[in-house]
């Protein structure tokens, strides 16, 4: 069992429970806390999970990891099949310690089915204790993803992010999403990149990259992720999503 948990317990001696949970589209889990750290993880579909400092667009391949105490809100986008786990409170692990997108490899997505299938983790079962030694050393040891968008903290610059964040391929002009924000375009832009420390046009375009990801994921072939994501151009999209992953978006898709 993994040393940070070795001899911390939830009080009932149920250190992981699991939540199965179907949401029609665009349903909402408005911001909310609790003591137990959550993997937030759909087997279908997907979520935009927001903390106050970040916002994530999840397809199926990737899960986020909360921990105990932190704000956040999930939006559905489409059909989701929720499968979450929750974790009773542990040992400072700093691999453990912020949120953050976690890659689910084909051993944690099935861990992740078992435990919801079985509903409670029991601390006094040496199998169930195996599982939980498990998921937490592959939670710990597992890859981040690149698709944390800073948000801004300014009430201003945060609704215009989420108008962004609603349609991040839509065409319009940042003079037209700017209108009804209670602020110029130039003050949007410094506040974006006081609090984000990105432009607009950078915090745009790590925005549709996300969406890229979502629609690749989906199957969606390279040129319609690049209609989604707001690029008329397959070639542009390309190299923005090269410069911002390391691979082409075939590459991507093609890795296991």
């Amino acid at each position: 069992m993994s040393q940070a948990r070795q001899n911390v317990r939830d009080v009932d001696g149920f250190p992981v429970r699991g939540l199965a949970v179907t949401y029609r589209d665009r349903a909402r889990l408005d911001r909310h806390t609790h003591p137990w750290a959550q993997l937030v993880y759909a087997a279908t579909g997907t979520m935009r999970v927001a903390t106050p400092t970040a916002a994530w667009l999840v397809p199926p391949t990737r899960a986020i990891w909360v921990p105990g105490g932190v704000a956040h809100e999930i939006e559905m986008r489409g059909t989701v099949a929720m499968r979450t786990l929750y974790l009773a409170p542990a040992g400072e692990d700093p691999r453990l310690a912020g949120c953050r997108a976690i890659e689910v490899a084909p051993l944690l997505r099935e861990l992740i089915l078992h435990i919801v299938k079985l509903g409670l983790l029991d601390a006094d079962d040496p199998a169930h204790a195996r599982l939980e030694g498990l998921l937490v050393d592959l939670l710990a040891a597992g890859e981040t993803a690149p698709l944390e968008l800073p948000l801004p903290t300014d009430p201003r610059a945060r609704g215009f992010a989420d108008r962004l964040l609603a349609e991040p391929g839509a065409e319009a002009s940042f003079t037209e999403l700017a209108r009804g924000s209670g602020a110029s375009l130039r003050t949007l832009q410094r506040l974006f990149l006081a609090g984000t420390g990105l432009s607009l046009e950078a915090w745009r375009g790590r925005a549709r990259m996300q969406q890229a990801v979502v629609s690749l994921s989906a199957g969606a072939s390279v040129t319609a992720a690049a209609l989604e994501a707001g690029y008329q151009s397959p070639s542009a999209f390309i190299a923005a999503f090269k410069r911002a992953f390391g691979v082409t978006p075939a590459r991507w898709r093609a890795a296991p």
